[in-house]
């Protein structure tokens, strides 16, 4: 289960006032992480500090020895340093839990509003040694413990953790910053450690459901309508298969003997039939105001995908002409997610 996290949008807010210190505390720790998607965990940017019962675990001890002082017990004394000696113990092993890990973040997926970007960091243990029970979380809400991915590394090995941040909005945001964190052995010391990624989450808005059919927009003045051959329903035999063919067309079951055999594809050779370019124009989506001409125009880009008709994209201020395939795609709801975003 992927846990739930803060908003992109409400990403390192800024101080409401000279006396916001946990904005501006933020703000001094920030400036000693800079954003990075490959982090190395050392002495300098790993912290450590007591537990709520190491505090107790020591005021244990100190009225150990504070005893062993006033009656003369010698096995007191043996106690107490014995006990002492094992806290020093976890303090260094808590440490190196976290100290030499690497830190490496994949790039995140573009996701519509309203959904959870996943964010996708692998942790990279070049020792011999293990290290178990490392938490990671998104944001800022450490009290909340389904906040937290727990996730044990191996020693030699790696290990993918999959952390989830909210989009609630259009645009393109800098992931928060990750607090990865760790109380083993005992849970007498907590060590924790902020990573700041570099990359960004591209939101697309999100599409309108249910939209309404296709709406062509008015052909650009001076430009004439352009025609493409496009896929029928009649299967008409197959053939070679050739870049930029649907994977819907290719024959998968002719294809594993022309594979075995030649090591090329074969795709669906099917009768075809002439259609205009499709352009879909803010104005169709009109009287509608903008956030909601946005999601309709978003929910047209994938029906014409689905259906791999030519369409072209126009905005105020802005036009792509009409192409199909996947980058084409892309390109389109990128214009959308970005379209006045900084006004």
């Amino acid at each position: 289960m992927i846990p739930a996290t803060p908003a992109l949008s409400d990403i390192d807010p800024a101080p409401r006032s000279p006396l916001d210190l946990p904005r501006r505390l933020r703000q001094f720790w920030n400036a000693r992480h800079p954003r990075k998607d490959n982090l190395q965990l050392h002495h300098g940017n790993v912290y450590i500090l007591p537990t709520r019962a190491g505090w107790v675990f020591s005021a244990v001890l100190l009225v150990l020895l504070l005893s062993s002082i006033n009656f003369q017990l010698n096995l007191g004394y043996l106690l107490t340093f014995l006990l002492g000696g094992s806290a020093i113990v976890s303090l260094h092993m808590t440490h190196r839990t976290l100290r030499g890990l690497s830190l490496h973040l994949r790039e995140p997926q573009p996701v519509h509003a309203g959904e959870a970007a996943v964010v996708e960091a692998v942790l990279d243990n070049a020792d011999t040694h293990a290290r178990p029970a490392l938490g990671l979380r998104v944001g800022d809400k450490a009290a909340d413990p389904a906040a937290w991915t727990w996730v044990d590394v191996p020693g030699m090995g790696s290990a993918t953790v999959h952390l989830s941040v909210a989009a609630d909005r259009r645009g393109r945001y800098p992931l928060p910053r990750i607090t990865i964190h760790t109380r083993f052995p005992f849970g007498l010391f907590h060590a924790w450690s902020i990573w700041r990624p570099a990359a960004e989450v591209l939101v697309w808005p999100a599409p309108e459901r249910p939209a309404p059919p296709l709406a062509a927009g008015p052909q650009a003045s001076g430009n004439h309508p352009r025609s493409r051959i496009l896929a029928g329903d009649e299967v008409d035999g197959v053939r070679d298969w050739r870049r930029g063919d649907a994977l819907r067309l290719v024959a998968w079951k002719k294809s594993t003997r022309t594979l075995a055999a030649t090591g090329t594809l074969v795709s669906r050779d099917r009768e075809t039939r002439v259609q205009q370019d499709l352009w879909l124009d803010w104005t169709s989506a009109a009287p509608l105001p903008p956030e909601a001409r946005l999601s309709r125009l978003t929910a047209w880009i994938w029906s014409a995908d689905r259906g791999d008709l030519a369409y072209g994209l126009r905005l105020p201020g802005q036009q792509i002409e009409p192409s199909t395939g996947d980058l084409h795609r892309l390109r389109c709801l990128e214009a959308l997610a970005m379209w006045q975003v900084r006004s």
